[in-house]
């Protein structure tokens, strides 16, 4: 049983049903996927809005740490944004930025650079996580959206939850509970006030 379904036992009064299981995720890979991208973008974020010296200084880009505070808070936008509902617009706004990270960090890739090598591998990392932004960007776009025009059919869909079948006839053997055999037709209760 999951964690949440434990937690709600505590707020749950002595009459009120149980929990006996919970039913399947609706969460799919491609959300999971963007939850790790939201958090890992937040914590990127801070990163370079905290300490944009220290990656300017590993990559020999001294002089652009303001940028990279800007990408910082922009990364922080992108990590809430693919952390809420609307992860598609995260998700694509990340695959934006890494386009910005990817043609920002080729300026290092100077010959009189004495980082070239840092350069190089910060550039390789930065082309693996834009085809995993990208990839979960399609995959979660696919998901999460409809196409125009299509309306979905519930046609299958009773309303009933063991189905029309099961609950037909469910009803034969109900009895009036005794506090309720003994009381006036709402028909009989209201001709009395109207008529007072």
């Amino acid at each position: 049983m999951s964690s949440i379904a434990n937690l709600s036992r505590i707020a749950r009064s002595e009459g009120d049903p149980k929990v006996l299981h919970s039913g399947p995720s609706s969460r799919g890979v491609p959300d999971s996927v963007a939850r790790g991208l939201g958090w890992f973008s937040l914590g990127l974020g801070l990163t370079e809005l905290l300490a944009p010296g220290r990656i300017t200084r590993a990559l020999g880009m001294e002089g652009k740490e303001a940028l990279v505070r800007v990408y910082g808070a922009r990364e922080i936008g992108s990590g809430i944004l693919s952390l809420s509902a609307d992860k598609k617009l995260g998700l694509w706004s990340r695959v934006a930025g890494d386009g910005l990270d990817i043609a920002t960090v080729l300026t290092a890739l100077r010959r009189d650079n004495p980082k070239r090598d840092n350069v190089v591998i910060a550039l390789a990392l930065l082309l693996g996580i834009t085809a995993v932004d990208l990839i979960d960007a399609q995959a979660t776009t696919v998901r999460h959206s409809r196409s125009a025009g299509r309306k979905r059919s519930y046609r299958n869909r009773s309303g009933f939850p063991r189905g029309v079948k099961a609950s037909r006839g469910a009803a034969r053997d109900f009895k009036t509970p005794p506090d309720l055999r003994h009381a006036p037709p709402l028909a009989a209760v209201s001709q009395r006030t109207s008529a007072v």
